[in-house]
C-alpha cells in the first residue's frame, strides 16, 4: 500500500502562510483523487479539502474556501496545500489521504485505512 509522508508544518502567526507537501512512498497517486484533512486537539478529524487525478476538479470545505489551494504533481508524486491567511482555528495536525469519492464533495471519505504521521500546524493569536 501506498505510504504517505507529510511534511511543512509550523508555527505562524495570525494571517501568515504555510506550504504543506504530501508525498507517496511505494506507490503512486496517479490514479487517486487525493485530499488534506486535519484534526484539532479533541476533536474529530475533519475534511479540507481534495482534488481529481488530473487537477481539474477541485473541492474545499466552507471553512477554507478562498485561502486555501491545494494541487498535486504526479511525476513527483506529491500534494501541496498552501494555507494562507491563517487563523487560530486552522490549528490542527494535517494529514492527506486518497478519497472514496470523487474531488465534487460527493463522498469525501479517506480510502486508504491508514495515516501518515501528519503534520503539526499552529496558528497563534
Amino acid at each position: 500500500q501506498v505510504q504517505l509522508v507529510e511534511s511543512g508544518g509550523g508555527l505562524v502567526q495570525t494571517g501568515g502562510s504555510l506550504r504543506l507537501s504530501c508525498v507517496a512512498f511505494g506507490g503512486t497517486l496517479t490514479f487517486y483523487t487525493m485530499g488534506w484533512f486535519r484534526q484539532a486537539p479533541g476533536k474529530e478529524r475533519e475534511y479540507v479539502a481534495a482534488l481529481n487525478r488530473n487537477g481539474g476538479t477541485i473541492d474545499y470545505a466552507d471553512s477554507v474556501k478562498g485561502r486555501f489551494t491545494i494541487s498535486r504533481d504526479n511525476a513527483k508524486k506529491t500534494v501541496y496545500l498552501q494555507m494562507n491567511s491563517l487563523k487560530p482555528e486552522d490549528t490542527a495536525v494535517y494529514y492527506c489521504n486518497a478519497l472514496r469519492g470523487g474531488a465534487d464533495g460527493s463522498n469525501r471519505s479517506p480510502l486508504f485505512g491508514s495515516w501518515g504521521q501528519g503534520t503539526q500546524v499552529t496558528v497563534s493569536s
